[in-house]
């Protein structure tokens, strides 16, 4: 059975200013999410799973639910906040989506099979569509799942600060821990980002970080949704508080119940994080597409 890729296009966009999951960035009016379906179908994936939000479903289904359809089995689902266990209490004024774990946990009457993740607004690379995909048809241990890594230099914006999961990885190859760090800002000589204890933290860009890009077993769905659980009761009527995946899997990767493998990937990652960021992500499509890694037309 082919793995499914999941891709998380749920995200407001706020530090964005608009849409940027559908906006244009190839010379055909391809998305980055183009690029990387793409990618996906040549790596070998075979289905596509949206989570998206019920004001672009049509967009959704119009853009790649249609045009895909002779290409690669699409399906999409809904990450509504009132997506909840039975018997939690909530606070009734909440409208921000509960994160990316809650993004995961709302396909599995949709997802049967092992399957990859990814952010719709990150360029990740040939490299590593291929890499995910080899592991997820040649590991058969249920338990174990994957977090493709990249160095934290690959993977800055040049117009303001990103969120990334720190990662630290053992000599036998498997995550030991993974820290979500936020507002990690580019320096001449590496990046700084604040520390929990007011101290300025300082990287070089050779540490492993990831970009939400992993490989997870149908049986991730019990450990996420026992975590949800957990969360809802402890932050339920908090109006902001979101549950990312590396805090997810931090904890039951320190307790020894799943093991991840960090496959890393040489390749350099762009994203529209912020609107200035575009002009470099179109330049960047010109010059693989000049280089042959694209065709100028994917579709």
């Amino acid at each position: 059975m082919k793995p499914t890729l999941l891709v998380l296009a749920a995200g407001m966009g706020t530090r964005y200013g608009g849409n940027k999951q559908l906006d244009e960035v190839g010379p055909s009016g391809e998305t980055i999410i183009d690029y990387s379906i793409y990618d996906a179908i040549r790596a070998g994936f075979g289905k596509i799973v949206f989570v998206v939000r019920r004001d672009i479903e049509e967009q959704i289904k119009e853009r790649f639910v249609e045009r895909l359809k002779d290409k690669i089995e699409v399906d999409y689902v809904f990450q509504e906040i009132t997506n909840l266990p039975e018997g939690v209490n909530v606070s009734p004024e909440r409208q921000k989506p509960w994160g990316t774990s809650h993004a995961i946990l709302v396909t599995r009457e949709k997802i049967h099979e092992p399957f990859g993740v990814i952010n719709a607004d990150d360029y990740y690379g040939v490299e590593s569509f291929t890499i995910l995909h080899d592991f997820l048809v040649n590991d058969k241990d249920p338990n174990c799942y994957s977090i493709v890594g990249y160095k934290l230099g690959n993977t800055l914006s040049e117009h303001g600060h990103v969120n990334r999961g720190v990662c630290k990885a053992g000599s036998d190859g498997l995550l030991q821990g993974i820290v979500e760090t936020r507002q990690i800002s580019k320096t001449r000589d590496g990046a700084v980002a604040p520390g929990p204890d007011g101290k300025e933290l300082n990287f070089t860009g050779n540490e492993i970080v990831s970009m939400n890009l992993w490989g997870f077993k149908p049986s991730c769905y019990d450990f996420l949704g026992e975590e949800f659980r957990n969360f809802i009761i402890r932050s339920g009527m908090d109006l902001k508080s979101e549950l990312d995946i590396p805090t997810s899997v931090d904890k039951f990767v320190k307790n020894g119940d799943i093991r991840i493998k960090v496959l890393m990937s040489n390749e350099r990652w762009f994203g529209v994080t912020y609107r200035e960021d575009k002009p470099f992500v179109v330049k960047s499509i010109r010059e693989m597409i000049r280089k042959g890694t694209y065709p100028a037309r994917i579709y």
